[in-house]
């Protein structure tokens, strides 16, 4: 059976590179100060997509990302390691979207797409580390969903058998297609960019980018459709504006602090039991443990 897969990716600020710049006024992520790399555990979430698509000849990979137009570099990343095209979801209504605010406006976009029978995403994006957006999406649209996939094993008769990789050990479920599964980083590697798909794929752009261009230079999206990247407002998913961006965001960031932690903030210790009680005794106190 083929198969119509929807991978969620986010383009997210590197957080290894947090400074005192990283936030603005209104407690929003300032991403012009950040350099952007694709999440990755999408990237995790995307091979299990090929891989999929490479078991069920006649599938579709499709990717559906959230965030200023820049944010079409991602699609282009999929397109060179083997997905089939890709949407961007960019409206200056959507910014300061917290995790419910976003779920609603992707799964307002996946109602557009249609068909899908997987969706697949990370199980988190590094820049805030909650987890909720996958399973907030399942919840919107009313389907079954498995957390924390670590190797989809199989798809057939419509189910799909998901390896789960938990704290405690591992769990193998079955659940009914169309399905939301999120992924872990103890997941396959992403495969790296295909030389051949680079050069297909290197001139593809959105309408924002192409309006950037010379007439001449727009000639080829004539006539090589395949280039030509979707870009969908909040009027093009019938989104309702009140549910978007800062409005629709119950989550507020109050304060972003960058803390460095200096030498005579450190501690070194013998094999002393007197002096390793004192220190259980000291974070129990201000509450770092217990």
């Amino acid at each position: 059976m083929s198969l119509k897969i929807v991978v969620l990716a986010k383009q997210v600020p590197d957080t290894r590179n947090v400074g005192k710049d990283a936030m603005k006024e209104d407690g929003t992520i300032n991403r012009a100060a950040l350099p952007a790399i694709f999440n990755p555990e999408d990237l995790n979430a995307l091979e299990q997509a090929l891989q999929l698509k490479e078991q069920h000849p006649g599938s579709t990979v499709t990717l559906l990302t959230m965030g200023p137009p820049r944010a079409a570099e991602i699609i282009r990343e999929g397109l060179f390691r083997g997905a089939d095209g890709g949407v961007v979801l960019t409206d200056r209504a959507f910014a300061g979207a917290d995790t419910l605010a976003t779920s609603y406006a992707l799964a307002s976009a996946i109602r557009k797409i249609g068909e899908y029978d997987i969706i697949l995403g990370g199980r988190q994006a590094i820049d805030g580390d909650t987890a909720q957006v996958g399973p907030q999406v399942a919840e919107k649209l009313n389907l079954s969903q498995v957390t924390y996939a670590e190797k989809i094993l199989k798809v057939e008769n419509g189910k799909a058998t998901v390896k789960r990789r938990l704290e405690r050990g591992v769990e193998t479920v079955v659940a009914p297609l169309p399905l939301v599964i999120t992924v872990n980083g103890s997941a396959d590697e992403c495969r790296p960019r295909n030389a051949k798909l680079v050069q297909r794929y290197k001139y593809a752009k959105t309408p924002s980018e192409k309006a950037a261009l010379e007439p001449d230079a727009q000639k080829i999206y004539e006539e090589r459709p395949a280039l030509n990247l979707y870009e969908w407002s909040v009027a093009d998913v019938n989104a309702d504006l009140s549910q978007v961006g800062l409005a629709g965001s119950p989550t507020k960031v109050k304060h972003v602090e960058n803390v460095v932690f200096q030498a005579k903030e450190s501690k070194q210790l013998t094999s002393n039991d007197n002096e390793i009680e004192e220190l259980v005794k000291e974070l129990i106190v201000n509450h770092t443990i217990g």
